[in-house]
């Protein structure tokens, strides 16, 4: 077993052995680019000295005393100081740690682990050589590992040992911009001496950003901290005069930009770099490592403008294989139907998300009005964001297309599926109409399991069927409008009337859950089960899944899964269990809505109210419009009878697609019983096609897609709007007043309460009252609203999801405030104002 490794030898398939660090070191000197030499302590000298003590189960404190006190063995001590003897008489060098998750594509653990600089004499080095290895035991590193996932027993420490750089200058290097995600830019941050004081952030370095050949961005530091070599070895920090030239001459900056580019280029992805410029004006490479925070970008060629649809939908989680799978087909189906041509682009993913590609769109003026318009309702923020992309981008620059085609297709597609005939019987028989849209359920379900293929299921079910009640949904919008050009309203009016409409499976759905937990209330025995802290939503699960509930807990969850057990938390992706498979969600709403006292605050109160006042606005804006009152009433009241089919083509959708899941999951079960997966569950990271094969091991390529969805779902922030160079712009907005935030206005009223940040309903406490602040929210998110006094939206415009049930529920509500929650702490006082989108924020009491 190898203990040392020349850097000459070292190549990228060699981690396990050398590390990361070293394995990338290793790659630049092969491609000969001018990095220092040296070489590796590898992981064999690492498991000699640590073999025989039980490191992960020891807290980080003792592993790290255990590697410190370890003598070090003598074929590993030769090994290193004939190495080091090898790069001249008592070099300086530097000594750095190189773990075997470390720098790698999905985790850099920059920093986690100790460099030592301007070591000097043999025994120093093997001595730093120890302090790095106890170093993979500090408690940064520890968390760092538990945060990503990574087992503590997984990773072993190599240790870079490389000549010192007589630095004159130093920094850092990234060859796409790590802030904006452009990877058109390069941005260098360099200081005086040694780069440890960039890297460390001990300075304020210089800063450039260069595009092309241009340096288009100049930021002086004032460089008042150095970091240099002592004669003898180490190195001190000191302070320096303020110096107001800056360290690097444009020449130096051009020559770094190339070298990064050929590192990037080397690599194939783009790079965050140290390097420094020795007395003699001579480029040196002292690390490279991926830049693991850049949201990836689809494979396509040219300017490019994606719109993330995952994210809209409520899902800033990634979707599963099988889920995309199933998007890709609703695509094709979308495609034929709508455009007439399977195969269009629109459709793309990236970082295991659902984007749409709308360049040509917003080239199209008729286009990029009716998406604009569209985007406002839905997503008020993306519509921002593009509305300024669109007028300071020459390359979307609108060009006139031939309108009577575009109207003449529409009015084919209405005509095929019978839209101004549903719309015109909604708006005589509004009743017949909700009974029409909602009958088709059963025959949806029973159509969906009888398709041949889960992909016909797919195309053939879910957008054919939106039409069907879309049409009656928007009559009831339409008459909402109309009453606005009719008289004059308030802000807030209107919305008044959406409150608690009837008609909205959403609602009912949530009315249901409320019903559940008055059924429990009432019954001692169950209450005091969904009251006991020592028993969580998983525990009761466990125990409804047994029997085991009292009898009116155990009939009462049967009866509200049964109808309504096929929706979940992102249920647009088949690949997340519904709540029929895992209860405990609904379980934990049940108990949240069990410590509500108040008869007042219960959802059919609320629900009931909120009718009361829609009927009271009705009636006050028919007096107001005089003569004119009623066309008023009758124009809200089908507002009031339509409206809430707006949930119900969505509805559907899931109901297919909980059918899909099902066949799926038949076909899983198969697969592990033919023993090609480790689990049934597995399946869900298959794609159609590898579902479908007969032969072959599929247990890697999922254990591989497995550790990817991992990753990215600890990827944050997801981008609403990305650009093909790897920008994601967000709207340039006037500054809020100190401790506010501004949004869309989405449910009229006013609230002030403490807030409760929730990135995840799954098992969600939300104490009564309390405003809810989440990053987006889709139909498996609304049963927090029942006990919720107020809520703000990162995502979302006046016609989403959540913005509808705020209302239906009467509940403030503000939808698409940027930076919500970066900017709101859990236990936070937060004002919502509904009716014109301002969010104030006050710290909590202190703890």
């Amino acid at each position: 077993m190898p203990f040392v490794v020349d850097l000459h030898a070292v190549h990228a398939t060699m981690t396990a052995l050398v590390g990361g660090k070293a394995a990338n070191l290793g790659e630049m000197l092969r491609a000969g680019l001018p990095v220092p030499p040296g070489f590796a302590v590898t992981t064999d000298a690492y498991r000699t000295v640590s073999a025989t003590r039980e490191l992960p189960a020891l807290a980080p404190e003792a592993a790290r005393r255990a590697l410190l006190d370890a003598p070090v063995p003598p074929e590993v001590y030769d090994a290193i100081v004939t190495a080091y003897r090898g790069l001249g008489d008592d070099v300086p060098v530097a000594v750095r740690s190189s773990a075997t998750a470390e720098d790698l594509p999905s985790a850099s653990f920059a920093g986690q682990q100790d460099t030592l600089l301007n070591v000097v004499g043999a025994d120093a080095v093997v001595d730093a050589v120890r302090r790095c290895w106890a170093s993979l035991w500090t408690d940064r590193a520890v968390a760092y590992r538990d945060t990503n996932g990574i087992a503590q027993d997984s990773v072993y420490l190599a240790v870079v040992v490389q000549t010192m750089v007589r630095s004159a200058v130093s920094g850092v290097l990234f060859t796409a911009n790590p802030v904006t995600g452009n990877r058109r830019q390069t941005v260098l941050d360099a200081a005086p001496g040694l780069g440890e004081a960039v890297v460390s952030g001990a300075v304020n370095p210089d800063h450039f950003v260069v595009e092309g050949d241009a340096i288009v961005e100049r930021r002086p530091g004032d460089k008042r901290v150095a970091v240099r070599s002592l004669p003898g070895g180490g190195t001190e920090q000191i302070t320096v005069r303020a110096a107001e030239e800056p360290c690097l001459t444009d020449d130096q900056i051009h020559r770094l930009t190339a070298l990064g580019a050929a590192v990037r280029n080397h690599f194939g992805s783009p790079q965050d770099i140290e390097w420094a410029i020795d007395t003699e004006g001579t480029l040196h490479l002292t690390q490279s490592r991926p830049i693991t925070t850049l949201f990836p970008l689809p494979d396509r060629d040219g300017f490019h403008v994606y719109f993330c649809f995952s994210l809209a939908q409520g899902l800033e989680r990634p979707i599963t294989p099988a889920g995309r799978a199933a998007f890709r087909e609703i695509a094709r189906s979308a495609n034929e139907i709508v455009i007439g041509d399977p195969k269009s682009t629109g459709y793309t993913e990236a970082g295991e998300r659902i984007f749409f590609d709308l360049t040509n769109l917003l080239r199209d003026k008729t286009g990029r009005t009716l998406a604009l318009r569209l985007l406002g309702l839905m997503e008020a923020r993306s519509a921002e964001i593009l509305t300024e992309l669109c007028a300071r981008e020459p390359r979307l620059t609108p060009v006139r297309s031939p309108v009577l085609p575009a109207v003449r297709h529409g009015l084919s597609l209405a005509r095929r599926y019978h839209a101004p005939a549903t719309a015109v019987r909604a708006l005589v028989r509004p009743a017949a109409a909700v009974r029409a849209a909602q009958g088709r359920e059963p025959e949806i379900v029973a159509r969906a399991r009888a398709a041949t293929t889960v992909q016909d299921a797919l195309r053939d079910l879910i957008v054919p069927v939106l039409p069907t009640a879309a049409p009656a949904a928007l009559t009831g919008y339409l008459m909402l409008a109309l009453t606005g050009r009719i008289v004059r309203t308030e802000p807030g009016e209107l919305q008044t009337v959406l409150r608690g409409l009837p008609n909205n499976v959403t609602t009912e759905m949530d009315l249901a859950l409320g019903d559940l937990a008055d059924e429990i209330r009432a019954d001692p025995a169950a209450a005091r089960a969904f009251r006991d802290p020592r028993q969580g939503p998983t525990e009761l699960a466990r125990a409804y899944r047994n029997g085991e509930l009292s009898p009116a807990a155990q009939r009462g969850l049967a009866e509200f899964l049964d109808r309504w057990g096929h929706r979940a938390v992102a249920e647009i992706d088949i690949g997340v269990p519904r709540w029929s498979e895992d209860p405990s969600q609904v379980i934990a709403v049940i108990s949240n809505l069990l410590r509500t006292d108040d008869p007042a605050a219960r959802p059919a109160a609320v629900f009931a109210r909120a009718r009361a006042d829609a009927e009271a606005a009705i009636e006050h804006l028919a007096r107001r419009a005089g003569a004119r009152g009623r066309l008023v009433r009758f124009a809200l009241r089908r507002t009031r009878l339509l409206a809430g089919l707006r949930e119900y083509p969505k509805y559907l959708g899931v109901r297919v697609l909980a059918v899909v899941r099902e066949r799926i999951s038949e076909r899983g079960a198969q697969l592990y019983e033919q023993g090609r997966i480790d689990a049934p569950a597995d399946v869900f990271f298959l794609d159609f096609e590898e579902m479908d094969t007969e032969r072959g091991d599929l247990r890697q390529r999922i254990t591989e897609r497995k550790d990817s969805y991992a990753r990215e779902l600890r990827r944050r922030p997801v981008p609403r709007i990305l650009l093909s160079d790897g920008t994601a712009p967000e709207p340039h907005r006037a500054p809020a007043a100190p401790g506010a935030l501004t949004g869309t206005p989405a449910s009229a009223g006013t609230a002030t309460a403490p807030a409760r940040v929730v990135t995840d309903p799954a098992g969600a406490r939300l104490e009564p009252g309390e405003i809810l602040v989440a990053p987006s929210t889709d139909p498996g998110w609304t049963p927090l609203f029942l006990t919720a006094g107020g809520l703000v939206m990162e995502m979302g415009g006046a016609n989403s999801h959540g913005a509808v049930v705020a209302r239906e529920y009467g509940i403030p509500a503000v939808v698409g405030v940027r930076g919500a929650l970066e900017a709101v702490t859990t236990g936070d006082v937060v004002t919502v104002d509904g009716s014109t989108g301002v969010v104030t924020v006050a710290p909590g009491p202190e703890e």
